[in-house]
Parts: C-alpha cells; structure tokens; sequence
C-alpha cells in the first residue's frame, strides 16, 4: 500500500516560497518504498521528479501534473581507519547537521560548508563550495537508483563528474538518477586551513588562533549569518546567481574601468569573476521591484529574495532585468542557479 497525498500546493516545497500544486506527494524513507512507488509509476505511466530541502529549486506557476517524490532517506555510518574516517550519509539528511556531527567528532575537511541549506543529496547537485572548499574535494562515491535501467548502482566520485556548481546529476544527465546516499573520506588529525580572506580576516579581526575545524565552522557560521538572509524567516534561493567563468581573451577585452576593479581569480586556466560585484557596479544592489515583489538582499546582492512576490512568472521578470542590466553595464551574462522544474 502507497501512502500519498494528493493536490498539494508546492510553495512549501522550495524556500523560494512559489509554485502551483503537485497531484502526488510522497515522502521516501526506505529503499523498500521506493521499489513499491517505481512499480506503482510503471504500471501508471506517471511523471515524476525527487526532491530533497527545496533549497535551489523554484517550481513554476502551472505545478507539476506528477508524482513528487520528497527525499528523507537517513543515515550516518562512520568507519574509522586511524586520521582517516569513512563517512556514509543518507540523502534526505540536512546538510549543516551533518557538519555539526562531524565537527563534534573532531574531523575535518567539509567545515566550511557549514550553514548551507539543503540536503545531502542536493549538496551533492551543485557541488556546494564555500571559502575555500567543495565538496568533491572529500567525495568517494555516490549510491544512487537509475529511473533508466530501474537498478541501484554506486557511482564513483569521478563518474559524477563534479565541477564549479554542476554535476552528472544537474548537468549531465539531470533527473535521471535518485541519489540515495553518499560517501565521504575525512581527516582526524592533520588539520588543513586553505587561506580565504573573508575568514583571515575574521580570524584577524578576533585574534583567533590556532585553528581547527570548530573555529573554522563558527567563523563560517558568524559570516554567513551577517551577510545572508535566513531562507525560514526571509524567501530565498541563496546564491540566485553563479559566478561568471570567463577565458583570459574575454578578460582581457572587458572595459579597463570593470577589469581593473572586478574581483576575479585564476579557475581551470579560466577566470572567474565576482557575479555580487558586477550586480553591485550596475547600480542593483538593494534594488526592490515594487511591480513584482522581488529584490536583491542588501547585504549580498547574489541573493535574490521575495518580498511581496506571488508567481514564478513575475520571478522570471526580475531574473531577466538583473541579467539584462548587468550585460548592458558590463557585457557579461549571468547564468541563475536554482533550477526551475518541472522543466
């Protein structure tokens, strides 16, 4: 027997906060209920889409005439092999708990993570990275469910092919696997601080020192609660827009006034530029748009959040007067984060 719910609105199913309704809803918790929803889709013929937190997505106005499928698989295994750990990790586990647990463990390696919201299995989407790390820079493998050839399988970390803010699963081959759990290899001992200078400064700012995984964890956490909206109390996406990667001729061709003032930095032989400043030179930071009720944050212009909006149609306005600002004042364009679905 298939426990669901049926005509649920989808507003609360994305911290964005917008969306029509679903006509299935079922929250997974067990492989085992997933063998029963996939022979229930097959004999049905019925779409559907997994989710996990809603963090970095934005469902569209019209809903989804599907099966929604709300990710809660939980798990936190822990191997020890001396200053090396072996972590697996249910999908449907909220990610800054998870830091929370390995911290207190005193590993290292995803601290600087912390605070990010979401799922596992959607930290795993985007390749979350923050002050220095990613989140493929631990990764060992990823167990997942093929809605292709209907089997579980374990995809290694170089199969899943992670890079800045894209993956097998977002990129690739998106909405072709479930993730079920992950794996990840962190260090006991042997603590490693990568220099990131919002942290250094912190750090000089509080005369903190030596450093270990705890501080870092909190530094990260004091920032992140100074410049970023809370997504519970205020909708938001986080980071609304991705950092533009740009090749050296490019750079070299930018207005002399934008690329000598434009934070950038060396990435896979490319450049990556700073997308909050270039909002910030075209005049659209703290900018509320009275007609559709959305507005850049004013601490941070990437964070698009909703004041007063109602639709995604009137969000896809405000997205498309940023990007088309920002190319008018700079002639670079900005690519969104979230993912719209159904898509």
């Amino acid at each position: 027997m298939i426990n669901y719910s049926l005509n649920v609105s989808l507003k609360n199913f994305t911290t964005m906060k917008l969306g029509g309704r679903v006509k299935f809803l079922i929250y997974l918790k067990s492989l085992s209920q997933l063998d029963q929803i996939f022979e229930w889709i097959n004999r049905e013929s019925i779409n559907f889409l997994m989710i996990g937190g809603g963090s970095n997505i934005i469902w569209l106005d019209e809903g989804f005439d599907g099966l929604l499928i709300v990710n809660q698989l939980l798990g936190f295994e822990v191997e020890n092999h001396q200053n090396e750990w072996i972590i697996k990790i249910g999908a449907g586990e909220i990610w800054d708990q998870i830091i929370e647990k390995t911290v207190l463990l005193g590993l290292n390696g995803i601290e600087a993570l912390s605070l990010i919201p979401g799922k596992v299995g959607g930290t795993i989407m985007q390749n979350v990275g923050a002050y220095g790390q990613e989140i493929k820079d631990t990764l060992i493998d990823v167990e997942v469910f093929d809605t292709l050839t209907k089997k579980y399988q374990t995809l290694k970390a170089d199969q899943c092919l992670l890079n800045y803010r894209s993956s097998l699963f977002k990129n690739y081959q998106p909405r072709r696997y479930f993730i079920l759990s992950i794996r990840i290899r962190l260090i006991k001992n042997n603590f490693k601080y990568h220099p990131y200078e919002a942290l250094d400064r912190y750090f000089d700012d509080h005369k903190i020192s030596p450093l270990n995984s705890e501080i870092i964890r909190q530094a990260v956490i004091d920032i992140r609660r100074t410049k970023l909206p809370n997504p519970a109390e205020i909708a938001n996406c986080g980071s609304f827009f991705a950092n533009p990667i740009i090749n050296q001729k490019q750079f070299n061709n930018l207005d002399p006034d934008i690329k000598n003032q434009v934070p950038h930095w060396l990435f896979d032989q490319k450049i990556k530029l700073s997308a909050a400043w270039l909002i910030e030179y075209s005049g659209l930071k703290d900018f509320h748009d009275q007609q559709t009720g959305f507005a850049t944050w004013f601490k941070q212009p990437l964070i698009v959040v909703n004041e007063t909006g109602r639709s995604t149609k009137d969000l896809i306005q405000f997205k498309d007067f940023i990007i088309d600002q920002v190319f008018q004042k700079t002639q670079i364009k900005l690519l969104m984060e979230p993912e719209f679905l159904p898509n």
